[in-house]
């Protein structure tokens, strides 16, 4: 730190040099210095986590009778402003600096807020940071990172509940309104089509007809699903592990410590929170993030599907399918003047590829023997670092397949209905009154001859003109057989 203004804070290893103008203390040093991995800090969500969950503690350990007033009011405060970015103190990420690549339990993180909340509460008693651990000042109504801050919890407890409440928050307040809005694109996309034909594809070959309209119907479904999917995950994921401490005893803490503290999060998060019914599972696992992590896996196959339909139907303009009219966002090479691709699909379908793979880091982080080891899951902060980019990422992405692609879509309704007259799948309708052998040998006449099933049936005389038009109703064959 040469060069640099520095102090000098203690933890129960002894001292260390700490930047002078940061709010961390020595413990968070030493997991600086011990962990110089890959730069990326825990995800600013778990922090505001933390300051949710340590604001709520201190609030239910003065309800209790474990803190006084004063310290619970100041550590409230504290709380507040790190949930305001700590714009005033050089931001979140200066004052939270440890390596996802940490101590597997998150200790070094939450002992990062211990610290920082402490030192904020030194500056709003006119005091200079790292005065938390001075006696006379603790005598004088200080804040002590452990015996206030941390006051009825563990790192053991805290991190997996600060896990929860990010994941659950992120979900709750950006993915489910970012899908929610793609849903409605595509209804309103699948009423508004509900009258174009085209041919339906099983294959890669042509088959029956279908409605544009049904397609994406069936799309909307999709995402409609995925709601589903994450609002049980959003219920497993609000059980709770504050109250365990250490292993899931509750060791010195209140026995009705978790209970308050998940009721008032509930009301101040937005998100229905109860505590563990077994604080041993919350703990020792973390089987309801590696749930969760596979709703979000499903909710990436299904925009690859869509995303990747969209990309083949709207393929061309000129070569290749071309039923869908993409909206050209931007040129699409540096060499071929006027090429436009689907660059909004290829986004969405690389979104996919990173949610999928992150579910593999934290399937491996949740195994036993890997992250679950008996009494403690100590790959929490990596898994916490790849289930909260998948939410972020999948609702980037759902909006901005929104707004850059759904609503500037258009289908070209003529080259559907030229795609249908032509396809030898027209024959299907046939078959229930000419048989299936004459309706392919009607098809494979058609094809070798270069002609539509309507021409060559109308030339063969198969059957009459009046009763073919009716047969041959593309309309018609999307719908169930009358009864």
């Amino acid at each position: 730190m040469s060069g640099t203004q520095t102090r000098i804070e203690k933890d129960s290893m002894g001292e260390m040099t700490v930047p002078a103008d940061v709010l961390y203390g020595a413990s968070t040093q030493r997991a600086v210095l011990n962990f110089p991995v890959s730069g990326r800090p825990v995800p600013t969500p778990v922090i505001r986590a933390f300051a949710q969950l340590k604001a709520t503690c201190a609030l239910v350990n003065k309800e209790l009778g474990k803190l006084d007033a004063d310290r619970a009011s100041l550590i409230g405060d504290a709380c507040g402003t790190i949930e305001s970015g700590l714009a005033d103190h050089g931001g979140v990420e200066r004052n939270f600096p440890v390596d996802i690549y940490q101590t597997g339990s998150g200790t070094s993180t939450n002992m990062n807020a211990n610290e920082v909340i402490a030192n904020l509460v030194c500056l709003a008693k006119g005091k200079p940071i790292g005065t938390s651990k001075d006696v006379n000042y603790i005598e004088q109504g200080g804040v002590h990172p452990n015996d206030h801050v941390n006051m009825g919890q563990s790192s053991n407890d805290t991190f997996p509940t600060a896990l929860h409440i990010a994941a659950a928050s992120e979900i709750h307040h950006q993915l489910l309104p970012a899908l929610k809005r793609m849903e409605n694109e595509l209804r309103s996309k699948a009423e508004a089509w509900d009258d174009v034909v085209k041919i339906g594809r099983t294959h890669l070959q042509d088959a029956t007809p279908i409605r544009l309209g049904q397609e994406f119907a069936g799309y909307a479904r999709q995402i409609a699903e995925s709601q589903e999917r994450l609002h049980r995950a959003l219920h497993t994921l609000g059980e709770l592990a504050i109250g365990g401490t250490a292993v899931g005893t509750g060791i010195n803490t209140h026995p009705e410590f978790g209970a308050r503290v998940a009721a008032k999060l509930t009301e101040s998060v937005g998100v229905h929170f109860r505590e563990a019914v077994d604080h041993c599972e919350a703990q020792h696992a973390k089987d309801a993030c590696v749930e969760a992590s596979g709703v979000l896996k499903t909710i990436a196959v299904s925009f690859s599907k869509i995303a990747g339909d969209i990309r083949l139907l709207g393929s061309g303009p000129r070569c290749g399918i071309g039923e869908l009219k993409l909206p050209a966002v931007q040129p699409g090479s540096s060499i071929m003047p006027g090429k436009v691709n689907p660059v909004i699909c290829e986004s969405a379908v690389m979104v996919a590829c990173r949610v999928i793979g992150n579910d593999t880091t934290v399937t491996m982080a949740g195994l036993g023997g890997v992250g679950s080891l008996i009494d403690l899951n100590v790959a929490m902060p990596v898994m916490a670092a790849a289930l909260l980019e998948s939410i972020e990422i999948l609702a980037g992405a759902a909006n901005m397949f929104t707004d850059n692609l759904l609503k500037g879509l258009e289908p070209d309704r003529e080259r559907c209905a030229a795609l249908i007259e032509g396809s030898l799948a027209m024959c299907t309708s046939l078959a229930p009154v000419i048989g299936y052998d004459n309706a392919a040998a009607l098809a494979k006449k058609a094809y070798a001859e270069g002609k539509t099933v309507r021409q060559v049936a109308l030339d063969d005389g198969v059957l009459d003109a009046t009763e073919l038009e009716k047969l041959l109703d593309p309309m018609s064959m999307t719908r169930p057989d009358p009864a």
